[in-house]
């Protein structure tokens, strides 16, 4: 193998509607994009294997890694396709994970379903045990009750368990004596504990979180181990890493162990690229939008980071209003994902609007205009209508539109119910799309105290440089990076994220006089051992980065804000400290402080990353340069509403410092810049492309 060979290094993401592909050899890129096989997706990953080995003339044992992410997990649980799961909790408690938080979502629809629980009622069992809020034993652990359920259990056909008690994030043990006894009398059987998946407090949301690992583990190990069988007989013999939803890089035993990790996998990588990118460039408030077949996903960068959390919902069954799916405790890059993909069906209502999402037609059947069999009209058939996708040349010309199939799909579902000619049908399926994205980040910014006009807005994914100039329009936003490498933003990400884990524990703490930071340090002495088994088994020797937060509020409270910690050992000392740093998250947030108040602390996180080299700062703009077009086609012009001719030109022509007035087209391989006629577009020094609205 030669020296160069050495760095290649591959990510694959799965997505809802296309598999995408990036390789990196030394300094070059190669990417590829297939339809994901839903049925058996390690068929479309190797496929796209294959084909962007062959463009960067690999062998397999060329390859020093691979990183993977895949929807596969999140898919199981919305379609409700994982194993069959059983549920042991505290006795008195088993309908727990059914009542919830008690609450309606839409408080006045009367026709509101509550996404049912994983587990169904039968499967649920009470074992008598109890610890106190101190992790104190009140009852010991029945083991003839546990030892009792092993034939049950195996009698109603259970694949997996998730193990679930009252306490058990202060000590597991009984959640861990419980799994021995069933391993002993169930070999082989996937056992989940609450207590090592999510110790934090707050039963409904832990055994949420040990259920939804324990019904997708069966279904994430028989994926994963095909996949490196296949590999293997491939002559692959690289490490395989999996990109976690928090954007670190992690073991696969890990992975198989705690699947439930995975579940926002794909979206990480865009924003750990958008990061990067705003990084490099020095932009301090970024808008990343990340726009693919099915979903379209928005995330706030700040100084460079995009914002965590430990808290999402998979399985929205209400139209992706918050409260309506299965609560996760686990660590994620925060964001909010809406219904608004290529994919996404378009519809007229009975009040003759448009709707369009969050149904979408996936890969299979996929678009009208894929002829593949699907017959309502999508967002990519309004795009080819409006003359911003080639048919001849998407996805690099391997998948062939049939333009008259979108035409007729548009003009069937939205252009004839509303009595308009099929631009004005496609037209309005664009709009709608556009302002439900933009409605969806301004709602986002507004939950966290942000403001959106002074961001740049970020653009990645298949379908986000189409539609990037008129979201950030409606935004109020001047000026759009779009990456190179934008349709396969996500695995261009996965390559830069750190090998990296995180650890949360629950211990209740005051901070007062009885402040004590010995038992503090203690519990992150503790959490960073764990973390480090992880990380340096990824990444052996590597430096590492430590952050540390948080959860606080003040006393009387119910829920918690997140707030940095600094580096160090605690000291009697820190109390303030700890209080100033809280009192400013909390004015950061709501506008101000209530004095008068105690504060307190209810979690504590602390995430270990691989130390990563600085990315080199983005070079100087150069003066502008003119460029001549490739070719010429008909565009939608919004002002006119009318078809015009506009100059087309392809990415790969462009250098840095070349400058182009908008209308005009720039196409690459796995996707489309439309550049409206109120920006011109810029090549940076990195090769990305700026649209600045004059």
């Amino acid at each position: 193998m030669n020296s160069t060979a050495d760095k290649a290094r591959l990510a694959v993401d799965i997505g809802g509607t296309f598999t995408d592909l990036a390789l990196e050899l030394g300094p070059q890129r190669f990417s590829a994009k297939v339809l994901t096989t839903s049925r058996a997706p390690e068929e479309g990953v190797l496929t796209g294997i294959d084909l962007v080995m062959r463009q960067a003339g690999l062998k397999p044992a060329d390859l020093a890694l691979i990183i993977h992410g895949t929807t596969l997990a999140t898919n199981a649980i919305i379609e409700r396709k994982g194993a069959r799961t059983a549920l042991i909790v505290t006795e008195g408690f088993r309908d727990s994970i059914e009542m919830a938080f008690e609450n309606r979502f839409e408080q006045y629809d009367i026709f509101m379903d509550k996404p049912p629980p994983l587990v169904p009622r039968d499967l649920r069992f009470g074992v008598r045990e109890r610890l106190d809020g101190r992790g104190n034993v009140l009852i010991p652990l029945d083991e003839s009750a546990v030892t009792a359920l092993a034939p049950k259990l195996k009698a109603a056909g259970i694949e997996a368990v998730a193990v679930g008690y009252m306490h058990a994030y202060l000590d597991g043990k009984h959640e861990r004596r419980t799994r021995d006894i069933l391993a002993k009398h169930m070999p082989g059987i996937a056992i989940t504990l609450s207590s090592e998946v999510s110790p934090e407090i707050r039963e409904y949301e832990r055994w949420s979180t040990a259920v939804a690992n324990a019904y997708v583990q069966p279904v994430m190990d028989s994926y994963l181990g095909r996949l490196g069988e296949q590999l293997k007989q491939r002559g692959f013999a690289c490490p395989l890493f999996l990109i976690t939803s928090g954007g670190g890089l992690t073991t696969l035993d890990t992975a198989r162990k705690f699947p439930i990790r995975l579940v926002e996998s794909g979206p990480a990588g865009g924003a750990i690229l958008a990061a990067g990118l705003a990084r490099q460039c020095g932009i301090d408030k970024v808008l990343s939008f990340d726009m693919g077949g099915t979903t379209a996903k928005i995330c706030l960068i700040d100084d460079g980071e995009p914002q965590h959390s430990r808290t999402f919902e998979v399985a929205r069954q209400y139209r992706f209003l918050k409260g309506s799916g299965l609560p996760l405790r686990i660590p994620v890059i925060e964001m909010v994902e809406i219904g608004a993909g290529g994919g996404s069906i378009a519809s007229v209502d009975s009040m003759a609007r448009i709707h369009v999402g969050p149904e979408s037609a996936g890969s299979e059947p996929g678009p009208a205009c894929y002829g593949r069999g699907g017959a309502e009209p999508t967002v990519t058939d309004a795009n080819v209508v409006l003359g911003r996708l080639d048919p001849d040349y998407f996805a690099g010309g391997s998948i062939k539109l049939a333009a008259d199939k979108a035409v007729a799909a548009v003009a069937k579902s939205v252009g004839e119910p509303l009595k308009l000619d099929r631009l004005e049908g496609a037209f309005g399926i664009s709009e709608i799309v556009e302002e439900n994205m933009a409605n969806a980040a301004r709602v986002h910014a507004v939950e966290r105290g942000k403001e959106l006009q002074d961001r740049t807005l970020i653009a990645f994914g298949g379908g986000a440089p189409i539609h990037a100039a008129r979201l950030a329009e409606k935004l109020g936003i001047r000026r759009v990076l779009i990456p190179s490498g934008a349709g396969v933003g996500s695995a261009v990400g996965f390559l830069m994220a750190p090998v990296a884990y995180e650890v949360a524990r629950s211990r209740y703490v005051q901070l007062d006089e009885n402040f004590d930071a010995a038992a503090v340090n203690a519990l992150f002495a503790e959490m960073r051992a764990e973390a480090e088994a992880v990380v340096h088994a990824g990444a052996p020797g590597a430096a590492l980065v430590e952050t540390r937060t948080a959860d606080m509020r003040y006393r009387g409270q119910g829920h918690e804000i997140t707030v940095t910690l600094p580096a160090g050992a605690f000291d009697a000392r820190s109390r303030e400290g700890l209080n100033r740093a809280f009192e400013a998250a909390y004015a950061a947030t709501f506008g101000r402080v209530i004095p008068g108040l105690q504060a307190e602390i209810m979690n504590w996180t602390l995430r270990l990353a691989a130390a990563q080299a600085p990315l080199p700062p983005c070079p100087p703009q150069p003066a502008d340069q003119p460029v001549k077009p490739t070719a010429a086609r008909s565009l939608f012009d919004p002002g006119e509403m009318t078809l015009g001719n506009v100059p087309v030109y392809r990415r790969p022509d462009l250098a840095p410092g070349t400058a182009l007035a908008g209308p005009a087209v720039i196409v690459e391989d796995e996707t489309t810049t439309i550049v409206p006629r109120s920006f011109t577009a810029r090549i940076n020094p990195l090769g990305c492309i700026m649209l600045e609205k004059e």
